[in-house]
C-alpha cells in the first residue's frame, strides 16, 4: 500500500475499521458525536478517501467499504518514519524508542518474545 493517510482521513478509516462498511450519513453521524465534525465536513473527507483508494463508495445510501487494513496503514507509516527520521535504519527506530521509554518488565518480556518469534 503506498497510499498517505492524513489524521482527518484516519479518523473516517478509524471508524470504518471498528464498524466494517457503513452509510456515510453514519459515519458522519459518529464523527459528529466523537470529535464535532458536521456532515459536509465528514463527506469532504470521505471522498478524499475514496479519491486516494482507501475507500470505496457503492450503493445504495452511499455505502463506504474500507479498502486498505489498519495493518497495511501501520506498516506504510512505520516505514515512513523510518525512512525520514532514521535513515531507513529500524535499528536506530528500535533503539530510539528502548532509550525514551520506560518499559515495564511485562513489556519487555513480550518484546524478548516477539524477537524470539522472528528467529
Amino acid at each position: 500500500m503506498e497510499i498517505k493517510l492524513y489524521d482527518s482521513e484516519l479518523k473516517i478509516m478509524e471508524v470504518l475499521w471498528k464498524e466494517g462498511d457503513l452509510p456515510a450519513g453514519k459515519i458522519a453521524k459518529i464523527l459528529n458525536e466523537q470529535i464535532g465534525w458536521n456532515r459536509n465536513t465528514t463527506y469532504t473527507v470521505i471522498k478524499k478517501c475514496i479519491a486516494k483508494g482507501a475507500v470505496e463508495r457503492y450503493s445504495p445510501n452511499f455505502m463506504c467499504k474500507a479498502l486498505v487494513s489498519k495493518k497495511e496503514v501501520q506498516n506504510y507509516e512505520v516505514e515512513e518514519l523510518v525512512d525520514k527520521i532514521f535513515d531507513g535504519s529500524k535499528i536506530s527506530l528500535f533503539a530510539s524508542f528502548l532509550d525514551s521509554q520506560s518499559l515495564t518488565k511485562d513489556e519487555i518480556q513480550k518484546l524478548r518474545k516477539l524477537i524470539d518469534k522472528m528467529e
